[in-house]
Order: structure tokens, then sequence, then C-alpha cells
């Protein structure tokens, strides 16, 4: 029995696995202490469970448990990775590399900090979703103090070639920070082999609670430090205070144990599903994937339908698909998708883009479902569209002089 509405919304969230919520269920009701609590055993235990999580939480992206700061999602991650370093280098310079498509919670950073003196490069991106490392390298500076290049992208899937910027960063003595959070947990990342100096992920794009993240802090070749955006008691080594969600913990550490033991049969399973969503979509007229689909997540898919409006689209099945057009940051503007517009697509087929997030509860009948569903959308929107009827006679679009009033 298929149940509506489906979800393929999961770079925006996803579900919580049942065995997650399993775990944190004990830290909610009877063991309710305070891991900062030293002296009784209410204390000792959460501060126990907190350890245990934040080796869990290590293994997976191949860290020392001390290297691991919990935070509140990858927001604060993003911020305390990037303003840290800018006021805890501060003595080196103030110049930092970044790129037009990260997600806004680094833009908004870096524009903030250009505001405060620092000084910022946007690279720009290729039609497949890809810096240049040549440029990347050419724009470092003897002020540069920090890389950030995202792990992969949260619109288009696309996966960043981080080891070599990693050997970039460390050729030129300057960190590599990387906001991670669709990545880890869905293909291997492994800190010490891509060559990452702080990166942000968080729980809630894994299976796990929302409002627990982590920030991975490297303290060997090189050591790391970043400045405390939240002061108070001195918590998470100093770098991060606040009395620790301590179920929320727990439920990370889970989540990434299980993402360690199920990544592959889930990729395989969930890439497949992915391809034969895509390869059906596909068959519509002007149809075109955006980004590049040799380097993506293997569980994403971002599909612009031309002369179909996405917002549009959206509407003829959102009460049964969960989807979004552009990035779920910014859907409350009907500005088209920035990130597609650095690929360089015009207005009409960045305003015309779905994406397909697909989870480890995804099922082929929902699949089956939505090939239908959008297919059968796409093609009364057209039948309903004058500019469909244009372009089907053969008119260029790109000519006509539309009348202003």
């Amino acid at each position: 029995m298929l149940k509506l509405p489906i979800y393929l919304d999961n770079n925006s969230t996803t579900p919580m696995d049942p065995r997650v919520l399993e775990a944190m269920t004990p830290y909610f009701l009877e063991d309710y202490g305070n891991a900062a609590s030293r002296n009784h055993p209410f204390g000792w235990k959460a501060e126990e469970a907190v350890d245990y999580a934040r080796e869990q939480v290590a293994k997976l992206i191949g860290a020392d448990p001390k290297e691991i700061i919990f935070t509140s999602g990858a927001t604060e991650g993003d911020n305390l990775g990037i303003k840290g370093v800018f006021e805890m280098y501060a003595q080196k310079g103030n110049h930092i590399i970044t790129a037009t498509t990260e997600h806004k919670a680094v833009l908004d950073t870096c524009k903030h900090l250009e505001k405060i003196g620092g000084e910022v490069t946007y690279l720009e991106v290729n039609a497949e979703g890809l810096i240049d490392l040549a440029e990347l390298e050419a724009a470092i500076k003897p002020n540069t103090i920090l890389i950030s290049i995202m792990y992969a992208n949260n619109e288009i899937g696309v996966i960043n070639p981080v080891q070599e910027i990693g050997a970039i960063a460390k050729k030129h003595g300057v960190l590599f920070f990387t906001d991670a959070v669709q990545a880890v947990g869905k293909i291997p990342v492994n800190v010490i082999k891509d060559g990452i100096d702080i990166m942000a992920f968080t729980a809630h794009k894994m299976y796990g609670p929302k409002g627990v993240g982590a920030l991975y802090v490297r303290r060997k070749n090189p050591r790391v430090k970043v400045t405390a955006q939240m002061d108070g008691g001195g918590h998470e080594r100093g770098m991060r205070s606040g009395t620790l969600n301590v179920p929320g913990i727990v439920g990370f550490g889970k989540a990434c144990e299980l993402c360690m033991q199920d990544m592959e049969a889930d990729t395989k399973r969930i890439s497949k599903m992915r391809d034969k969503l895509e390869t059906a979509l596909m068959l519509l007229e002007e149809a075109y994937i955006n980004g590049s689909t040799k380097h993506r997540l293997p569980h994403v898919t971002n599909i612009s339908f031309k002369h179909v409006e996405g917002e549009g689209l959206l509407m003829g099945f959102n009460k049964n698909i969960a989807l979004s057009s552009g990035s779920a940051c910014t859907s409350a503007s009907l500005e088209p998708s920035y990130v597609l517009k650095a690929l360089g697509l015009g207005d009409d087929l960045a305003h015309s883009s779905l994406r397909f997030g697909l989870g480890r509860f995804t099922n082929d009948e929902q699949i089956d479902y939505t090939v239908k569903a959008i297919s059968d959308t796409v093609i009364k929107l057209r039948e309903m569209s004058p500019l469909w009827e244009m372009y089907k006679e053969g008119i260029d679009l790109n000519s006509i002089e539309w009348a202003h009033h």
C-alpha cells in the first residue's frame, strides 16, 4: 500500500531512524543528568554517553574523538569554523577563499566578515558546478588564512575534488574548511585522507535528530584552534560553551554508527532508484540534468523542465510529493536558485528545476508514482503554455520582444 505524501526532500532534512530514537529515549527519561555535573552519578552517566557518542562521530570521519566539538548544527558549525579561524589567525592575515555556490551559512558568514575588515574571494564554478583548481591556487595570497569549499552541494549534489583542494591548502600553509553537511554519512569522508583541517556536519541530514551537529577541528599537523563564538563555562575544550544536548548527541552518535554500517548497502539501493527516476524523467522533451553527473552524491538529482515553472510544477503535486525547487533555505523568495544561476543557467531553466533527494526510506513504489505524477504534470502544464506552443512551432523564444506595460 503506497502511503502519501511521498518524501523526496532528503537534502533538506531526513526522517529519524527509529533505532536512533530508541538510543535517545533513556537520556530524556531516566538518565537526564548534565554532562558537566562532575559530582554525582547522573552527571557521570551523561558524560559517559557523550564520550561514547563522540567516539562514534569521530570514527565515521576518521578523526580522533578529541577533535569533535558538538554544536547545534551545521549553520553554527559554519559560523564557528569560519569566524573562529578569522579571529584566531588575524595576525597571519584576513583573506578567505570560497565559491559562489556555497551554502548561505557560509556565504553570509563571509559577507559578515567583509563588513568587519575581511577580504573574500568568491570563485566562480563551471557548467558542471565545479571550481577550477588552478584558479583556486592562483587566488592564494600571503594574507590568505582559509579556503572554504563545500564537500558536496545541497542543490545539485556535485562533489568537489576535496583531496586536491586539501593538498593545495597544505602546500601553501593555508587552512582548509569544508561544509560537509550533504556528504558525511552518504559517501566515505576521511579527514586525514582528504586533508581537511576543519569540517562542519549535522545529524538531521543523516537520519539523526535536528538541532545537533559537530565541528571537526584538527589537533595535529597542523594543530588548529578556533576562537569561541559562544562564551561561557568553557565546555567543548573552550571552543563552544553551553550545556550539551545529551539526548541529541547520543542520537547523533547512533546515526553515525548506522551510516557507517549501512552506507554501502544504502548507496547501492538508493543510487539505483535515483538512476531509474532520472532515466524515466529524461524521456520528457527538453529535460536537463543540472550539474556534473560524474562527480555527485548517489541520492540526488536536479532536473530542469524547460518552459514549465518550478513553483507551478510543485503546486501540481505538492500535496502528494515533497520536493523543492532551488533549495529549502531560499525558497521563501521567488528568486531563481543562485546555485543554478552560477552554473550559467538562464532564468527560465533555473526557475523550472526540481531537486530530488532520495533516502534510506525511499522505495521503488514511491519512485514509480513520482515518475508518473511528474511526467503527467509537466505534459499538462506544457499543453496550457503558450511558450511551449511557440517553441514547438520553432520560434526562438530568446528573440521575442515582450511588450512592457
